[in-house]
């Protein structure tokens, strides 16, 4: 057996994995893809995003808040390992709104998802003056916000190269440029096939493949639908400082520019940018701060989300191959640290391990 668990992905999600599971002393091998393999987490818009989840899904809500408060030790934790500061600012998020009806009927949203937490849903309610205060950039056709508090922003890529690098410090192989063709189970071990590379053995193997679990799952037993949204991405220079709290339009970098996104595309596995899209991008982004009429834009890219039906991530494990498990959702960088410090405990079947019930395959049976 070459490891305790074998982990097929390699991005924010699989290494989170994967550095939970080394902390727990397993040995554990990622397996990730080649160059032709999507990669959500290069193209991460980087939010650590609360808010407006779990609207029909109340513990969504509550996963997504465990997660948030878990990523200041997280942060930290990786920095005194690897030396990498992955730019963690969590100082409240903003969801702008350009019509007082828009703006109320969230709020009524916010507020019944207030009620099924038990009150543990931290949000204001910004009038277009109280906004102004905390943001003066903000335009005037912006007639007020949701502000959560538990919200906030990280750098994708500093995170992404902080857990490459722990996770090889902790004793963990990484197998990158690897293509999975075929995973089977016999004599109590799964055998990963890859293409262009070594055969893996290992008692337990993760699939956190993202879009790859169309092909993958099925060798395994699972039927979670997955589809590719693509997200399109606006690069500003390097700004003053212009946008205090991150909002679902821009957010500012720990090095000035302005990141300004994002589509919501269903158009395969498509992940070019579009003259109409990168046009809508900056015409909503000038219309929620103005001052960025005058920046000029250096680069774009588009990306793939990995989607559910219903949006919510998946945590199973196989009914026919008892050791084999599927984790897959589309907001990678904030559950990161939910997957790095919880989810060992329930691949590993412990007692104290969080209830994932909700977000199995069940759910789509009908």
């Amino acid at each position: 057996m070459d490891a305790d668990f074998a982990i097929v992905g390699g991005g924010v999600v699989g290494l989170s994995v994967a550095w939970g599971l080394l902390k727990h002393g397993q040995s554990v091998i990622v397996i990730d893809g080649t160059e032709r393999t999507p990669r959500a987490s290069r193209g991460n818009f980087g939010l650590i995003w609360v808010q407006g989840k779990g609207t029909r899904q109340p513990r969504y809500a509550a996963w997504s808040q465990q997660s948030a408060a878990l990523w200041s030790d997280f942060a930290v934790e990786l920095e005194d390992s690897t030396g990498r500061n992955v730019a963690l600012e969590q100082r409240g998020g903003l969801d702008l709104h350009f019509s007082e009806d828009s703006l109320a009927e969230w709020a009524a949203k916010y507020e019944a998802l207030k009620a099924a937490l038990g009150g543990d849903y931290p949000y204001e309610i910004l009038d277009a003056r109280a906004l102004r205060l905390e943001e003066p950039a903000i335009g005037p056709r912006v007639v007020g916000a949701l502000l959560h508090h538990q919200d906030g922003h990280a750098n994708p890529l500093r995170l992404l190269r902080a857990l490459s690098e722990d996770v090889q410090r902790l004793g963990g192989r990484i197998e990158a440029g690897r293509e999975v063709s075929r995973v089977t189970q016999g004599d109590g071990l799964f055998c990963i096939t890859c293409a262009d590379g070594p055969e893996i053995r290992a008692e337990k193997v993760v699939l956190a493949v993202g879009l790859g679990a169309a092909m993958l799952g099925p060798q395994l037993g699972f039927k979670t639908p997955v589809n590719p949204e693509r997200g399109q991405i606006l690069i500003t220079e390097k700004l003053p400082p212009l946008i205090r709290r991150p909002s679902l339009i821009a957010r500012q970098v720990n090095e000035g520019g302005v990141q300004i996104s994002a589509t919501n595309e269903r158009v395969g596995m498509d992940d070019g940018v579009t003259g109409k899209g990168l046009a809508q991008l900056a015409a909503e982004a000038v219309a929620a701060y103005p001052a960025l009429a005058r920046a000029k834009l250096l680069r774009s890219w588009g990306a793939l989300r990995v989607m559910t039906p219903d949006g919510l991530p998946v945590y199973q494990e196989s009914g026919v191959m008892p050791g084999a498990f599927l984790i897959t959702c589309h907001s990678g960088i904030t559950l990161a640290a939910a997957h790095a410090r919880l989810v060992g405990d329930w691949l590993l079947g412990r007692p104290d391990a969080p209830d994932l019930e909700v977000f199995g395959e069940a759910r789509f049976a009908i």
